[in-house]
């Protein structure tokens, strides 16, 4: 089994305002799975219950991987797990809505990133900014990036509508890796190079040493937060990292790893532009795609004489229908059928009569 870390450390930025830590972690290993969990609340005023949010999503998320690893692994329907995992968070959420009396899910917002190891099978997830990385021999390697909205400052939620969308899901395997790391922001801003895809080698160090164990790992990791991320700045955002570690891999020459990366090619390719650009092409194969199967909708069920299909057997022209003798069950049905016909024509015929009889002793009266 691997091990597993994780630490938080409130930035000073909500030190100095007497802000509680909005972030939060999980680092656990039960039912044979390993998981590590960070999540970021939302920071602006209106999200009120954000550190409630953060805290209860790692909980619920971690439960659902370590008890139903298997199922959701196995799932081919990528967008039906997705879409579950946002509902086990909401379903938490609602408890936190009543709890606290809240008038919108909104107040609980909070990014996610999660990891989940079980065998060789390994998954991720992430929604929002932050960073899932692995350390591999040939160096850190970025497994989901940051998610900005219109700009830096902004991203998506747990509690985005459609968030199930924006929810990123990797299935795979461990071969080949040394470590995962999965980071808050307050983390990823101080190590990861945007521009590049960059990741700062600090990350595999942290990840190493939990080769000393959970305790002395957690220790190492806070100071270095302590000094070099949350202590670096005045204003320094809350700061979460988890780390798994496999411990029977080898451990790769940090020395080696490249220290800097080009950053990459700038382009005026845009997604809105290649949109609209594909929305005529679209319209036009929708056209042609709802005529062929109105054609096929609307052919006769009868195929024209002279166009019979390949595999039409001749021999069926020539073959007649042999005569079936009745079955039991047929001849009991219409026998059933016979005695009320009969019975039908005789009062009928029993009308008739009467009336010719009155109408011939009305005649010998008169």
């Amino acid at each position: 089994m691997p091990d597993v870390a994780a630490v938080t450390l409130i930035g000073k930025k909500h030190l100095q305002r007497g802000v509680a830590c909005e972030d939060a972690s999980i680092a656990i290993t039960r039912n044979g799975v390993s998981v590590i969990c960070v999540a970021d609340g939302a920071g602006s005023k209106q999200y009120t219950h954000a550190r409630y949010g953060s805290k209860a999503a790692v909980e619920v998320v971690s439960d659902l991987l370590i008890n139903h690893f298997d199922a959701l692994y196995n799932e081919c329907r990528e967008a039906a797990v997705r879409a579950l995992i946002i509902a086990a968070v909401h379903t938490k959420f609602a408890d936190l809505i009543t709890e606290h009396n809240l008038d919108s899910i909104d107040k609980l917002s909070c990014t996610l990133l999660f990891c989940a190891v079980k065998d060789r099978r390994i998954m991720f997830g992430h929604i929002g900014d932050g960073l899932i990385a692995k350390v591999t021999p040939s160096g850190i390697v970025p497994v989901t990036m940051p998610q900005n909205g219109t700009d830096a400052s902004s991203t998506f939620f747990v509690t985005a509508p459609h968030a199930s969308d924006y929810l990123r899901f990797i299935k795979g395997t461990t071969d080949d890796i040394h470590a995962i790391c999965a980071m808050t922001d307050g983390v990823q801003d101080m190590v990861y190079d945007d521009t590049s895809g960059f990741v700062k080698p600090v990350i595999a160090r942290m990840c190493e040493t939990l080769a000393k164990g959970r305790q002395s790992c957690e220790e190492e990791i806070k100071s270095v937060l302590e000094k070099y991320i949350v202590g670096a700045s005045n204003v320094s955002d809350d700061a979460s990292f988890a780390t798994i570690y496999f411990n029977n891999t080898k451990m790769p020459d940090l020395n080696e790893y490249p220290k800097s990366a080009d950053a990459f090619p700038r382009s005026e390719d845009s997604f809105k532009v290649l949109q609209k650009e594909m929305i005529p092409l679209v319209k036009k194969a929708k056209l042609i795609i709802e005529e062929a199967q109105y054609k096929i909708q609307n052919e006769p069920a009868s195929v024209a004489l002279g166009d019979k299909p390949a595999n039409y057997d001749d021999k069926n022209e020539e073959r007649e229908v042999e005569p079936r003798e009745q079955t039991q069950d047929e001849i009991s049905k219409i026998s059933k059928r016979r005695p009320f016909r009969i019975d039908l024509l005789l009062i009928v015929f029993g009308i008739i009569a009467l009336i010719f009889g009155v109408i011939i002793i009305i005649n010998i009266l008169n």
